[in-house]
């Protein structure tokens, strides 16, 4: 278990240390030397997948918040070099890791292309790694490279885009995968904008959009224009705009939609692996009522 109370700062941490992360409700939090610094307002207060959180918050506000993320930096070295990178746990069924892990494990995808605290866009075939990344952690703004983690992803066979500044840039991903002769890629992005350059750059990728709460009504019909998947999170105007279009819609508080017959593949593949029992329901997607979902929507 890692302890930021325990680190060396002067030999743990690089000098200008700092990890930006919009986190849950979209609250902007910045970690430095392994310390939770600053925790902003959210935009929503309550959220059903929080509330399952290993550290719960079931009222969204600063103090939860911070309790969480100071939990996340104390069990898996989250914004620390100490960052433990594999995992093959399910958190959701219905998650971005989730679902690359299974395309990975299944052969619809030969690489994931996603965002890691300390290493920045990061190109990775093995699906634990997936999952050790992008279970543990979304909305990451920017964040600080740390020779041992981008060592820890080499050794499982991932590729760091950008190792000298952990840049996130999630096209330059895309093209640096492909560029390495992988043609079957799911890529993470956070915004229409970059939906959008993704596809231009790499029009036979997996778009996969995460991140989506308090999108404007243009940002989400723009972003669902050019997704194979979309998470709702807690946007009213994803919903909305995916209504016309989802073939699938996965969970229902929380619930990601297949935009394409590609990204239903994706969402069946999980389907088939999973022990979990299922109830499977025709019908307009998304339900009308909303019950369990996160509140209120932006």
């Amino acid at each position: 278990m890692v302890r930021a109370d325990v680190f060396n700062m002067e030999e743990s941490f690089p000098a200008g240390d700092e990890h930006v992360i919009e986190a849950i409700g979209r609250a902007r939090v910045v970690i430095r030397e392994g310390r939770v610094i600053e925790v902003g307002e959210p935009i929503i207060e309550d959220c059903p997948l929080a509330r399952r959180f290993a550290v719960p918050v079931a009222s969204i506000e600063p103090g939860a918040i911070r309790a969480n993320m100071e939990s996340r930096i104390r069990s898996f070295g989250m914004c620390t070099p100490d960052r433990q990178v594999l995992s093959e746990t399910d958190f959701v069924l219905f998650g971005a890791s989730e679902l690359m892990m299974e395309g990975l494990r299944s052969g619809l995808l030969d690489a994931a292309v996603l965002a890691c605290d300390g290493a920045g866009t990061v190109v990775v075939r093995d699906p634990a790694l997936v999952q050790g990344i992008g279970g543990r952690m979304s909305g990451l703004v920017r964040t600080t490279p740390y020779p041992a983690v981008i060592e820890r992803i080499r050794e499982a066979g991932g590729e760091v885009v950008y190792p000298e500044t952990a840049g996130i840039d999630q096209v330059g991903g895309a093209l640096h995968a492909l560029e390495r002769g992988y043609e079957r890629i799911a890529v993470t992005v956070a915004g229409a904008e970059t939906a959008e350059g993704v596809r231009a750059a790499a029009p036979a990728a997996l778009i996969i959009a995460v991140h989506t709460t308090g999108l404007s009504n243009d940002e989400a019909e723009r972003l669902v224009a050019v997704a194979d998947i979309a998470t709702a999170c807690a946007s009213e105007t994803v919903r909305e705009a995916a209504r016309p279009k989802a073939l699938v819609q996965g969970g229902t508080g929380v619930p990601i939609f297949a935009l394409t017959p590609r990204g239903k593949d994706l969402v069946m593949a999980k389907l088939s692996a999973t022990s979990m029992p299922l109830l499977v329901k025709g019908g307009p997607l998304p339900p009308a009522d909303g019950a369990g979902c996160p509140g209120p929507l932006v």
